[in-house]
């Protein structure tokens, strides 16, 4: 058979990655695939710089509708990523009977349903391990591997930048800003990280994982998100006292009232396997009914890694290119007219246990005021600690001889009974600084 041939929109870090593993590893491949697969067209405004990159013997165009109306082109591979530009080319590529490999989380996080919808009335596939986790297979893993399984519940770090300046923070002592500085002058870090830092890139990435693993169409917009901006070294510390660790967690988990979708700082028990994973890697736990707990690790991003999740959609495309239709993996993994309607739960709805963080006055009578607060609402303590002032970082709002810091861990409770909590609690006169507030999951 002739071999299959692919039309690279944009040959940036995971294009030239693609193009190169693809080429290294070409013969293995086909083997796999059943027969070639080539890369004979790419797009990119720089078309001399891609035309340094892969030689003669393939097309540069700086105009990606040419790719998109090559008739020879059986899959497009979009790397161009983006909400604007991107979906409209993907939407094109799909209304032109062209197979859609893409690493853009955010394009489908946001655009999903419609661009699933436009390829399944035409018949073609819209590929994206890239899209999560880079090299990991876990888009795979939900859609086949477990496909057994009722999911119960998944938990990830899945963006490497925060994870990279979380463990620097606890192994270094250091704030945030100071690690920030750090990640990007090594290039963990972009010039603007505020989709890493903010925790949005990771709820793009947990949004596409809550729609396989329990069938509900992709709805980033309903995603609770919050970064790491606001995080303390000392509450780092801390939480190592009490046997945690923070990460920063995209979590979605299906309850008898609805499904969970959420990305913030967790403390994770430190015995717990992916509390342990360190600098920009990544790690996705996953429960199932049947097969228990499965912990998928592995290099969230790079060239070459993301460029493995490309051309495993790419030999995935190859193999089924012929196939009906219907006898192909779903988008989402549930056929698309047995899709659930389950809601997103609002984050005052969510059930879960809290790390407190409270800097009072130093005198009588204050902790029996505020665990007399929890117990009013409810909300019951596991673990209590109590630093005095010579022990207290002096960078913390509210330092001095006459202060202290109570680190409370309270057992699950509502969220929206909490927030009620946290505002009496802020109300009182002995409490001297805004409370830090920090979600816990045991994750067994």
């Amino acid at each position: 058979m002739k071999p299959i041939q692919v039309g690279l929109l944009g040959i940036g870090t995971v294009g030239s990655g693609t193009f190169n593993v693809l080429n290294r590893n070409q013969q293995e491949i086909k083997r796999r695939a059943g027969r070639g697969i080539e890369i004979t067209m790419v797009a990119d405004l720089d078309v001399a710089r891609a035309r340094s990159l892969v030689g003669p013997d393939v097309a540069v165009v700086n105009d990606a509708r040419a790719v998109i109306a090559n008739p020879d082109i059986d899959i497009v591979v979009e790397l161009i990523g983006g909400y604007g530009i991107a979906r409209a080319l993907v939407m094109e590529a799909i209304e032109a009977g062209k197979h859609v490999v893409t690493a853009n989380k955010a394009l489908l996080a946001v655009h999903g349903t419609e661009i699933f919808a436009a390829a399944s009335a035409k018949g073609v596939m819209v590929a994206f391990e890239a899209a999560v986790a880079g090299g990991i297979p876990i888009i795979k893993a939900l859609r086949e591997g477990l496909t057994a399984n009722s999911i119960q519940w998944i938990a990830g770090i899945i963006n490497g930048t925060t994870n990279f300046i979380l463990s620097e923070m606890r192994d270094k002592g250091l704030d945030f800003d100071v690690v920030l500085k750090e990640a990007q002058r090594l290039g963990y870090a972009e010039a603007d990280p505020t989709f890493d830092i903010e925790g949005v890139d990771a709820a793009h990435k947990v949004t596409l994982m809550s729609a396989i693993a329990f069938g509900i169409p992709v709805q980033f917009d309903k995603a609770h998100v919050e970064g790491i901006t606001q995080l303390s070294g000392t509450d780092i510390r801390y939480a190592e006292q009490l046997g945690y660790r923070i990460k920063l967690l995209g979590i979605t988990r299906r309850t008898e009232a609805g499904v969970e979708l959420r990305v913030h700082p967790t403390l994770v028990p430190s015995k717990r396997l992916i509390a342990n994973v360190e600098g920009a890697m990544n790690a996705v736990v996953v429960q199932g009914d049947a097969v228990g707990t499965t912990l998928y690790y592995g290099k969230g991003a790079g060239s070459e890694p993301t460029a493995s999740a490309v051309i495993a959609d790419l030999v995935d495309v190859t193999r089924l290119h012929t196939a009906d239709p219907h006898h192909r993996v779903p988008h989402l993994a549930f056929q698309p007219d047995a899709m659930s309607d389950l809601q997103v739960l609002p984050m005052s709805e969510v059930v879960t246990s809290y790390y407190l963080r409270l800097r009072v006055a130093d005198e009588a009578g204050v902790l029996a005021k505020v665990t007399g607060l929890l117990a009013e609402a409810g909300i019951s303590i596991d673990a209590l600690l109590q630093r005095r002032a010579e022990e207290v970082s002096a960078d913390l709002p509210g330092a001095g001889a006459a202060s202290t810091d109570l680190i409370i861990l309270t057992h699950e409770t509502r969220e929206g009974v909490m927030n009620r909590a946290l505002a009496d609690m802020q109300g009182l006169s002995s409490v001297l600084a805004p409370i830090t507030r920090i979600r816990k999951e045991e994750l067994n």
